[in-house]
């Protein structure tokens, strides 16, 4: 195995995660919060896909599938290219109320679909290549990152659907 096809298994591993973690929640589910100061599994997802379409996007030098592909009306969201989540304050989080699961998961396969493009265009020296990033300066960085974050906020919500669903709902 390459090491882009490896890195696409990965993305695609979070993909999986989501699907399963995802199945038969309704909107309410979705957009439930424990606690007033804790996310819901629809922000944690949207966040999620959210920060992947803009790192590969920024690889890419392509205009974000969020508003290219007017993802950003069907979250009823402003077509904010900087609107990912980050720096969200708990009202901002509050008020997000995530569309139903069909719309997550659309979102985040399109996402993946240009994800895997993008890696299997990708040669090694790319990975050295400067993105316009002040943490991530590298290709290479910026994927490491983006693979980090996906990881750590699907098993957010994994372990969300477990604590409003009990145990059992992983069994495959």
């Amino acid at each position: 195995m390459k090491w882009p096809q490896l890195i696409s298994d990965i993305f695609g591993r979070v993909a999986q995660v989501l699907d399963k973690a995802l199945e038969g929640l309704t909107r309410d589910d979705v957009n439930l919060r424990l606690r007033p100061d804790c996310n819901s599994i629809g922000w944690i997802t949207w966040h999620l896909t959210r920060s992947q379409d803009r790192a590969i996007s920024g690889i890419t030098g392509e205009e974000q599938l969020w508003i290219k592909d007017k993802w950003h009306a069907r979250f009823n969201r402003p077509p904010d290219a900087n609107d990912s989540g980050y720096g969200h304050s708990l009202e901002d989080i509050e008020e997000f109320k995530s569309p139903d699961v069909q719309t997550l998961n659309g979102y985040h396969q399109a996402v993946l679909e240009r994800t895997k493009r993008c890696l299997s265009n990708l040669s090694e020296a790319d990975l050295a290549r400067e993105v316009d990033h002040p943490k991530f300066p590298t290709v290479g960085a910026r994927l490491v990152a983006v693979i980090n974050d996906n990881l750590q906020h699907a098993g957010q919500v994994a372990y969300l659907r477990g604590l409003q669903k009990g145990k059992g709902w992983l069994v495959e």
